[in-house]
């Protein structure tokens, strides 16, 4: 019998027994995997342990942690560093700032803005510059690790004096000025969300020039576009011509075909993405429901999909209920109820199944949960998302092989954003590791119940620390800010 040659130095820990899915796509193989710090140290059969404390990972799955492309945890971060939500799930990573809806260099003397209200309450928002909010993320040590996006939205409240326009070239430079000292201090890139508000009025010009600021950065630019609904052609048209001309790296949010008359069109938009990809860098992430989620909006109340209201600042007793209902107890156009009930959040049951099978199962397509921690009663993708993948399209539906699940959560998602030393199983590599059994994995969050944990999330290692065990948190929080490459 052989035995395996001493490792180069001293380690700490050791999963034993486990089946390696190491987030590059390849196939599962068994192997140990022996940690040393926040390192991975070295991946082989029957490493020795020596005196490191041993995890038995015997029929269950070891794989990087979880990379969640696409959240609105900017100041849950902060407020709740536990972040029970995507711990519970294995998501060892979160990526804030998205939509354009941003939270650092904002404030607010009253009410939040729609819909920076989706982030927090108006206390919540405290730091003048990115500096000042990468420390706080720093000081209140979450138990994931976070990186950051600017959001284009915050730029234009910060800069604009007139949000119904588009920015003037004034305008447009106090913007570079503020997203060159984020990228400067650590942000990933730039976030647009043209369907809201406070950027519907923004042009191209405008965004081509921040996206070129963003290209001499080595950053990202994910767009939430200006139409996911019949006009979602021209909206993804709008996307590729503001990073065309820089070749930044364009990722499209949450990508989807909503509503009734746009169901069926995700051949022809995946086509599209296809045809920029010849050209143009870009890729995309989707979350696995075919109800979507954001502030109420009178104008998505069109009477064919069915709305849940997921709160009402004005009238919190409708929670949990649907809007076609409280329509007709007030005896009112759902349209003229979403008016009354605003402010709020509601979840839209606007997709089609084939389509979001579709766009889950392109290569280039990442997961994000797009959950909304700030929301009363939340959409159960903010702890459900990366198990529901796993377990029910991954291994019981198998829609896409349990490998190239993984490799969608963690090393693309990794090397899209520029994660460095991030979603992959292999040395060198950082020690965010998910260990989960592929028997038993799913989600349990459910829109009734939506904050259930996930089932079979056995251990969730981040940066080496054990924070997650057997159901239940660690007294650990060991997350980090990360930098781009």
């Amino acid at each position: 019998m052989s035995v395996p040659p001493p490792l180069p130095r001293a380690i700490d820990v050791v999963l034993k027994g486990g089946l390696v899915i190491d987030g590059g796509g390849a196939p599962a193989f068994a192997a140990d995997v022996a940690l040393a710090g926040d390192t991975i140290l070295a991946v082989g059969p029957a490493l020795d342990a020596g005196g490191a404390r041993v995890i038995d990972a015997s029929g269950l799955v070891v794989a990087p942690g979880f990379i969640d492309v696409h959240t609105h945890d900017d100041l849950v971060c902060i407020t709740q560093p536990e972040m029970t939500p995507k711990i519970s799930q294995g998501v060892t990573t979160v990526i804030t700032g998205n939509c354009g809806i941003s939270a650092a260099m904002l404030r607010f003397d009253d009410a939040v803005d729609e819909p920076f209200n989706l982030l927090g309450a108006c206390e919540d928002f405290a730091y003048d510059t990115f500096a000042d909010y990468r420390r706080a993320i720093e000081a209140a040590a979450p138990r994931v690790n976070v990186a950051a996006l600017v959001g284009h939205s915050a730029l234009r409240v910060l800069c604009l004096e007139d949000l119904s326009r588009p920015a003037t070239a004034i305008e447009r430079a106090r913007m570079d000025v503020l997203l060159r000292d984020a990228l400067a201090e650590g942000a990933l890139g730039l976030s647009s969300g043209v369907f809201y508000a406070p950027a519907s009025a923004a042009d191209v010009e405008e965004l081509q020039g921040l996206a070129k600021t963003v290209a001499e950065a080595g950053g990202v630019y994910t767009a939430h576009i200006r139409d996911e609904r019949e006009g979602i052609i021209e909206a993804l048209k709008e996307a590729f011509a503001v990073t065309a001309p820089s070749q930044t790296p364009l990722i499209l949010s949450h990508h989807k075909c909503a509503g009734v008359r746009n169901w069926g069109r995700a051949a022809e938009t995946l086509g599209l993405i296809d045809q920029a990809r010849g050209r143009q860098p870009v890729g995309l992430d989707c979350y696995p429901y075919t109800a979507g989620s954001t502030i109420i909006r009178p104008d998505l109340a069109d009477g064919e999909v069915e709305i849940l209201i997921n709160w009402s600042e004005p009238h919190p007793e409708m929670s949990g209920r649907t809007l076609a209902s409280i329509a007709q107890d007030w005896n009112l156009t759902q349209t003229q109820a979403a008016e009354r009930l605003m402010p709020g959040g509601a979840s839209y049951f606007q997709m089609a199944e084939a389509d979001m099978r579709a766009i889950l199962s392109h290569d280039c397509c990442m997961i994000g949960s797009d959950g909304l921690p700030h929301d009363k009663r939340p959409h159960p993708r903010l702890w459900g998302t990366f198990p529901r993948v796993l377990g029910h399209y991954a291994r019981d539906e198998k829609l896409i092989s349990l490998e190239a699940a993984v490799h969608k959560m963690t090393g693309l998602a990794a090397s899209t954003f520029g994660l460095k030393a991030r979603g992959r199983i292999a040395p060198g590599m950082k020690a965010d590791i998910t260990v989960f059994d592929p028997d038993t994995i799913i989600d349990r969050a459910t829109y009734e119940a939506p904050d259930r944990p996930a089932k079979g999330i056995e251990h969730v290692l981040v940066n080496g620390e054990l924070c997650w065990s057997r159901g239940v948190p660690t007294g650990l929080r060991s997350g980090r800010f990360l930098r781009p490459r």
